[in-house]
């Protein structure tokens, strides 16, 4: 068993953030998004992992997630030249896989499952494609599977208009090697590109073993600013281990589940958790108040913030009003003159500068 990751795409969701940036490298409790993908799959036992990169985001990619070894895992990089698919990304990746079945795992996702229940299941039943399913409230914005009493699927349909259930196929898939023939049989949708919709429904076509599991757990497209933060705060609630490696000055107060990191001074602050601070930073006359993430190498000073995920590198001075729901990139500065009554919300990209005044 091997296992393919997309990580390309451009993210226009969540930009600007991923103008300079890979989506998938943007971090959920300080971890990149995509690392937890390759932990999941190298905690079942897949260590053979392709990663499908882009021109653009690709040697950033490469940098930051190296060879596999931190993961216990031999990682291959596979270019897509440009977002044709889906079903294209497996059709480059077919030299990688070879023949041997294989997991597809959209980098940009989060689930709470264990991915060896998906496996055991793909494995007894002998299957050529194990769809997962979760239930969602707007189903006509996604791919949409329908299903009889058994399991079976019936039909795949992409971002339907009607849909047929509110099952919405979530961004891991089990195949066979029976998939790659699927995906030269079909050809590409009214957008361009290679669904992979369209290879499963084939399959179908074909009488072939297609089955799907519905998650017990949560699923997460972190595609969009709203639903990082969720997911940020769904990990910072359920993964979070106190730990306080930093200073922190007899004026300050740490409440509930809180991660300090090594290097990190703590001056005159009030951190509430769940929180999660990385190394080296610095914060003066603060409050962090619950699901906020700090990166690495951040300075807060005079500032107040809550359920917000803050990137590496950036700075925050003079805020006395409260910043929520928001996302600061890399290296951004952000400053403000007087003192305002309302709250602020911000998406900020990396490398930008701010400066709120009368």
């Amino acid at each position: 068993m091997k296992a393919i990751i997309l990580s390309g795409g451009k993210g226009t969701r969540l930009r600007p953030l991923t103008y300079t940036g890979a989506k998938q490298l943007v971090p959920v409790a300080n971890k990149p998004i995509l690392w937890y993908g390759i932990e999941a799959i190298a905690a079942a036992g897949i260590t053979e992992i392709g990663i499908i990169i882009s021109p653009e985001t690709g040697d950033e990619v490469k940098a930051k997630t190296g060879n596999g070894d931190r993961f216990g895992a031999k990682i291959t990089y596979i270019l897509q030249d440009q977002p044709a698919g889906l079903a294209h990304a497996v059709k480059i990746a077919q030299p990688f896989l070879g023949d041997a079945p294989f997991v597809m795992y959209l980098g940009d996702n989060l689930v709470q499952s264990d991915l060896n229940l998906f496996l055991e299941n793909f494995k007894a039943k002998n299957l050529d494609a194990l769809t997962l399913l979760c239930p969602v409230s707007n189903p006509s914005a996604f791919g949409v599977a329908k299903v009889d009493a058994e399991g079976r699927v019936l039909q795949l349909v992409e971002k339907p208009k009607n849909p047929p259930s509110n099952l919405a196929l979530v961004g891991i898939y089990l195949f066979s090697n029976i998939i790659h023939n699927a995906i030269s049989c079909i050809k590409p949708s009214a957008r361009g590109e290679l669904e992979i919709t369209d290879a499963i429904q084939y399959l179908i076509d074909q009488k072939s073993k297609v089955e799907a599991y519905k998650l017990e757990g949560w699923w997460l497209d972190t595609g969009k600013k709203d639903d990082l933060l969720e997911a940020n705060r769904i990990i910072l609630d359920t993964c979070l281990v106190s730990s306080v490696l930093g200073e922190v000055d007899e004026q300050s107060s740490v409440i509930g589940r809180v991660q300090i990191g090594s290097g990190t001074k703590i001056v005159n602050c009030t951190i509430r958790g769940p929180v999660t601070i990385g190394n080296n930073c610095h914060l003066e006359n603060c409050f962090v108040g619950p699901y906020s993430s700090v990166a690495d190498q951040v300075t807060l000073i005079d500032a107040d913030l809550e359920h917000s995920v803050i990137l590496q590198g950036a700075k925050v001075e003079g805020i006395h009003q409260r910043i929520v729901d928001s996302v600061i990139g890399q290296r951004a500065h952000l400053k403000v003159a007087p003192k305002r009554p309302t709250a602020l919300r911000f998406l900020i990209g990396d490398d930008c500068q701010i400066e709120l005044c009368n």
